[in-house]
């Protein structure tokens, strides 16, 4: 396992841990952002304008297993290339294909992967395991049809951010057998909320502590369980090769942290990129630490498999 931070200094120093431009982002995001409580209003604002993605050659919508799909396909006509089956953030309660197509067009244009993003059932109107069983449903669904969307089935990758990288996550643990590597950007992974990242940034960081409690509680299942909360997995081996996208000053770091020392401790090959002096929800905001994290993620998504081990 690689662990390690982006330049920089870690969270907690004296004054602001965020970068100015961190800051006034933050600043302007939180103001406009609804408390928890109102899923409408919080699906409202989440609706947003968002900047464009760059240029794709193939987008199309489809259905996989009943789920609603966007599949973004970077170079039709190639064979062998990876397939990263994408799992949009929210808590669980907001965002869909809409929300995240920039992230998607950038995955895909940078990486030469096919993208599929799944637009799967939202909380509170399909509690858990609605989510994780959509997720399973198109990772199974996309794996089926590889070759056909000119992908390597040995190269399926699950990827998501926030609460999408949960059930990337859950989605690997349920699966491990199927997929060869998991991208989770900022994950929660344990529905205790238990960790000093969380009391530190819980406050004035963007993503609150009582927003992701009130999204915990919308998702509902038991926290207990490893396909709500990873962390609490009785066993990480033999789960895929695992990039782990993380924000210092973000409540949910340190559960990030601690998913990559158990998953190193596993034997599983695991690298953590930190970037420090940014708040939850950063990748593809206009930062430095943002395109920065996209590009890395998607040069990850272009590594060959790890070749087998000898018997």
């Amino acid at each position: 396992m690689s662990e390690g931070r982006v330049g920089g200094v870690a969270g907690g120093a004296a004054g602001d841990a965020l970068s100015p431009g961190a800051r006034a982002l933050c600043d302007a995001m939180a103001a406009a952002f609804p408390g928890p409580g109102d899923v409408a209003a919080l699906r409202a604002a989440a609706a947003g304008g968002r900047p464009a993605g760059p240029e794709v050659a193939s987008v199309r919508d489809g259905e996989a297993a009943g789920v609603p799909v966007r599949v973004y396909d970077p170079a039709p006509g190639g064979a062998g290339r990876p397939l990263v089956v994408f799992f949009h953030g929210g808590g669980w309660v907001m965002c869909g294909l809409a929300t995240h197509d920039a992230t998607c067009r950038s995955l895909a244009a940078g990486s030469g992967a096919v993208v599929v993003s799944a637009d799967y059932r939202l909380a509170p109107e399909h509690p858990w395991p609605a989510a994780p069983d959509d997720a399973l449903n198109v990772l199974l669904w996309a794996r089926s049809r590889a070759r056909a969307l000119g992908c390597d089935p040995g190269r399926v990758v699950v990827a998501g951010d926030s609460s999408g990288g949960n059930l990337a996550a859950v989605t690997a643990l349920r699966a491990p057998e199927l997929v060869a590597g998991q991208l989770l950007v900022y994950p929660p992974l344990d529905a205790a909320m238990a960790t000093r990242s969380t009391r530190t940034y819980g406050e004035g960081h963007f993503h609150t502590a009582a927003h992701m409690a009130w999204y915990w509680e919308q998702y509902g299942g038991d926290p207990a369980h490893p396909h709500v909360s990873p962390l609490r997995a009785p066993d990480l081996a033999g789960l895929p090769r695992t990039l782990l996208v993380l924000a210092d000053c973000d409540p949910l770091r340190d559960e990030g942290l601690a998913y990559a020392r158990r998953l190193g401790a596993a034997g599983v090959d695991c690298a953590v990129h930190l970037y420090p002096g940014v708040f939850h929800g950063f990748l593809g905001l206009p930062l430095p630490a943002g395109r920065a994290a996209l590009a890395s993620a998607a040069a990850w998504l272009r590594l060959p498999p790890a070749p087998a081990a000898a018997v």
